[in-house]
């Protein structure tokens, strides 16, 4: 165990900022697995998800003594890999969108297509966790915020208890941040 292991993430920043590799190894064991598994968990893919944790941290390493907090370090990192993934998922709709139509692809980026894409990969996200609800979670889950019932509508049409329709409740709702990610869960609440 290292020296290390008892600083706080906030004075492994510091430490990162002052160009300490120390404090860079800290990081990179702290978070290389749970980035590792958050980016597994969203793209399905072993190879992307050892690579956009590889970036994040090769950015981190040569480009540290830059890096600004605006939140917490493990936000930072999370954040820093949801980005690439949504690179990812844009990338892959762009390469489709040109096998499908045959077109030349321009390279223009603009915020607003960038921000179309993101949301719509954002939708097709939210729409695949809530499709991996159990069933009766499911469910319940639509009748509520699709046809916008009350959960004592929703123990009446389904014929349970309206405690057994607020667990469920609960329940697709840890779904959700457990699969979406918290930065993706906020973003669907507030939408």
């Amino acid at each position: 165990m290292s020296a290390y292991s008892a600083y706080t993430d906030q004075e492994l920043a510091v430490l990162i900022k002052q160009g300490d590799k120390q404090a860079f190894t800290e990081i990179y064991y702290r978070y290389d697995k749970p980035l590792y598994l958050y980016a597994y968990h969203k793209l399905g893919n072993k190879e992307e998800a050892r690579d956009i944790v590889h970036d994040v941290f090769a950015w981190m390493l040569n480009n540290g003594e830059a890096m600004e907090l605006k939140t917490t370090l493990s936000g930072y990192l999370y954040r820093s890999t949801l980005n690439k993934i949504f690179n990812i998922f844009k990338h892959k709709q762009i390469v489709q969108k040109y096998i499908d139509e045959g077109l030349h692809y321009l390279d223009k980026e603009d915020e607003e297509t960038d921000y179309l894409i993101r949301e719509k990969d954002i939708a097709a996200m939210i729409a695949y966790a809530i499709a991996e609800m159990p069933e009766r979670m499911r469910i319940i889950y639509e009748l509520k915020h699709r046809e916008y019932l009350s959960s004592k509508e929703i123990a009446e049409r389904l014929e349970v208890s309206e405690s057994t329709v607020k667990t469920q409740l609960q329940r697709a709702m840890k779904h959700l941040k457990l699969k979406l990610g918290i930065m993706v869960y906020l973003l669907f609440l507030v939408h």
